[in-house]
């Protein structure tokens, strides 16, 4: 069994948990947002006490093993809908080099990485985004969303167009992130 999965989620107030049972699938709504995720019939939801569980179904056809993952997976997924909805997730990310810079109007964002052209990218009405860019500071993007998957896909496809690199440590980082530094060539001539 999942030690994951037997975990209970508390609900806190102001959040509503709604689950359908024919087409099995929790509907999360709270302050910042509302969420749905459809969960494997294999796996039990049960609310109780401003508290939800979930359970392996003994009767399914599904072998053993797949359904122990499913207990710990859905039970992460619905847990991270509701500290979405109730709190949001934050991202922050760096731009480490000489001439990047970021701005956005609204949800489009313009990056200048050193390329030949801007790169612009439209980010979904879900996700909230904020460009900072100091004198003597590197660039920052404050990305936020309720939708953890979401934002994490995101911040991904954002680091996709310059990645760090072990060389020099310029890239597209996440604040407070260490890049392991090489000595490159200089290094293996002595």
């Amino acid at each position: 069994m999942s030690r994951i999965g037997k975990l209970p989620i508390s609900v806190p107030a102001g959040v509503t948990v709604n689950y359908d049972n024919n087409t099995h699938v929790v509907n999360v709504k709270g302050p910042k947002g509302e969420l749905s995720q459809w969960i494997d019939p294999s796996i039990k939801y049960n609310f109780a006490d401003g508290q939800i569980t979930f359970e392996i179904d003994e009767n399914s056809p599904v072998n053993i093993k797949q359904k122990q993952a499913f207990h710990g997976l859905y039970r992460s997924l619905v847990n991270n809908m509701v500290v979405g909805v109730s709190q949001g997730y934050t991202k922050v990310l760096e731009l480490v080099g000489v001439g990047y810079r970021v701005s956005n109007q609204g949800n489009l964002v313009e990056f200048s990485l050193g390329y030949t052209h801007p790169i612009f990218i439209e980010l979904p009405k879900e996700v909230k985004v904020e460009t900072k860019s100091e004198r003597n500071q590197n660039p920052i993007i404050t990305l936020e969303s309720c939708d953890k998957q979401l934002l994490g896909l995101i911040c991904a496809k954002i680091r996709s167009f310059r990645m760090p690199e072990p060389y020099k440590g310029k890239g597209i980082l996440f604040k407070g992130e260490v890049i392991r530094r090489k000595s490159g060539k200089s290094a293996s001539a002595k």
